[in-house]
């Protein structure tokens, strides 16, 4: 097995805070809410009528209108993100070594907003009035082909979901790919676009998200005695990976090093934490010493702290219970107290939300507290 070593060579994101790194790093840095009332549907005869949407986004700006109207707007938000990490990394794919660029990327539910839109379609206009390209517009897969088709990349390719996970799974995948030999250059992160009627209300069925409609931007509040429920929020990250060697010889300049990766699961309940977090502690602990990295030469940890009452105090458990007494030494912020959680797009953007804080020496804040 080849053990290569993995950077980071570019970066694109869509957020409720911005619409490219920069933005969106500079509003986080300075604790700049991205939520407020909800604009994209009316919210008349809702609970919960706030959300972290990805203000003054237009499709078309990034994708001429005919694919547009083929694509979802989580499929949109990739290809956005995609200009943007290209931009940075200078990468093109050649054909040369097109079978060694894959491409790895995830979304929670995929293209609700479509789906939804066309049950409406059949219901109103009976089966032959469906849109032809509804099946190769919603699956999870969309923006891992679109982003192939855009670059030519012929390697792995497929689509992630595993809930909020997701964004942080494809990359670590298209990390291992990189890292075992499989490729050179992988696409990867995680993009949602669910601030839709059906998914804000059910996600308020399921009794997650927070109802204060009358402060949007002190709605999501982490590890906050007064949180009551996450926000809605879409966008997403993209980051470009390269097998290192391949990175310095074109020229490239890393950005980070990706050097450990690991995945558990709780098995514990269906949506509901392990209360000790034990899942979550094992899995920190596993990727620090796959890396050979102690809790000491942790400098940051950017928390999953969705403002959920029992998700909060699990994560914190489970954070002392892998690094000890050095916990509370160590910065831990949640970007989610200003941009929502954006669901499957959550481990794309905070991501580069890391990197972002590796390279400047800050951490963004928890708003709210």
């Amino acid at each position: 097995m080849t053990d290569r070593r993995v950077v980071i060579t570019g970066m694109g994101v869509i957020s409720p805070v911005g619409l490219t790194v920069e933005e969106s790093w500079r509003n986080l840095i300075h604790g700049c809410s991205g939520i407020a009332a909800i604009s994209l549907f009316d919210t008349t005869g809702f609970d919960v009528r706030i959300a972290g949407e990805a203000h003054g986004f237009e499709a078309s700006n990034y994708i001429p209108a005919k694919e547009a109207r083929r694509s979802d707007r989580f499929t949109h938000f990739a290809l956005a993100a995609l200009e943007e990490a290209l931009a940075q990394s200078r990468l093109e794919v050649l054909p040369g070594f097109s079978h060694e660029a894959g491409v790895i990327i995830g979304s929670g539910v995929g293209g609700i907003a479509t789906y939804t839109k066309e049950l409406e379609v059949l219901r109103e206009k009976g089966p032959r009035r469906v849109n032809p390209f509804l099946i190769p517009t919603i699956t999870i897969d969309v923006p891992s082909v679109q982003v192939a088709l855009r670059t030519g990349a012929q390697g792995p390719n497929f689509g992630v979901a595993s809930a909020c996970a997701t964004g942080a799974d494809a990359i670590g995948q298209a990390f291992e790919t990189i890292r075992c030999g499989n490729a050179r250059v992988m696409f990867t992160g995680g993009f949602e676009a669910a601030v839709t009627p059906v998914g804000i209300a059910a996600f308020d069925q399921l009794r997650a998200l927070s109802h204060r409609n009358d402060d949007p931007p002190r709605a999501s509040r982490p590890f906050d005695l007064g949180r009551d429920g996450f926000v809605m929020a879409e966008g997403g990250g993209l980051l470009v990976l390269e097998d290192l060697e391949f990175a310095l010889r074109r020229g490239a300049e890393p950005l980070a090093e990706l050097i450990a990766y690991a995945a558990t699961s709780d098995a514990a309940h269906l949506t509901a934490p392990d209360a000790e977090g034990a899942g979550a502690a094992y899995c920190m602990s596993l990727a620090m010493r796959r890396a050979g990295v102690l809790p000491t030469q942790v400098s940051y940890i950017n928390a999953h702290g969705t403002s959920t009452p029992s998700g909060d105090p699990a994560e914190t458990r489970a954070i002392k219970t892998a690094f000890g007494e050095q916990a509370w030494r160590i910065p831990v912020s949640s970007t989610k107290s200003m941009t929502g959680h954006l669901l499957g797009g959550a481990g794309g953007f905070e991501a580069a939300v890391c990197v972002e804080a590796l390279r400047t020496g800050m951490a963004p804040p928890t708003i709210n507290l």
